[in-house]
């Protein structure tokens, strides 16, 4: 009776793990998600010809939207505790006004988010801005920040990872 009960208890066990495992499995994030996000990234691990372009038109720090179909540069003011995003085009220097009221800023560490504000420049209308402003606490604390920049342009999401580096001629304020 034992050994019948032990048989029968492991062919169970063998049914169950073979119904489980041919199950098919869910559907990831990759391919449930209807929305896909045009990424960029700070060059570090980007081919040569585009790497290390160095501060932007602001002094800011540079970082891919659409792998370099745009630009955006982070720029931050301690002393007012503002943040300011630029969207540049493809040349990194020229400002590339879109039709949105704000972009989102993601902080690494310490880990804060503010969303920032169109605050067009001179000569951008009808709705269109390429200058981003927004204030955190946080951004009062002098040090070289890390994070996302995500923002949408043209019913397309775009993110893009930097980090600040300390480069001669920046000061901290």
């Amino acid at each position: 009776m034992k050994i019948r009960s032990m048989t029968s208890g492991v062919l169970t066990a063998v049914s169950l793990s073979w119904i489980v495992g041919c199950q098919p499995s869910a559907p990831t994030a990759k391919t449930s998600s209807p929305a896909k996000i045009a990424h960029g990234t700070d060059h570090k691990e980007e081919d040569p010809a585009h790497a290390g372009h160095g501060a932007g038109p602001h002094d800011g720090t540079l970082a891919d939207w659409g792998g370099g179909k745009y630009h955006v540069e982070f720029a931050v003011d301690h002393d007012k505790k503002e943040a300011t995003v630029y969207l540049l085009g493809n040349d990194e220097k020229s400002p590339s006004p879109i039709k949105a009221d704000k972009i989102l800023l993601t902080i690494k560490k310490p880990q804060f988010q503010v969303e920032l504000a169109a605050k067009p420049l001179d000569g951008e209308a009808n709705g269109n801005s390429s200058r981003f402003v927004g204030v955190h606490e946080s951004l009062g604390v002098v040090q070289e920040f890390a994070g996302t920049i995500i923002g949408e342009i043209d019913g397309t999401p775009y993110s893009g990872e930097f980090v600040e580096e300390a480069h001669t001629g920046h000061d901290h304020k």
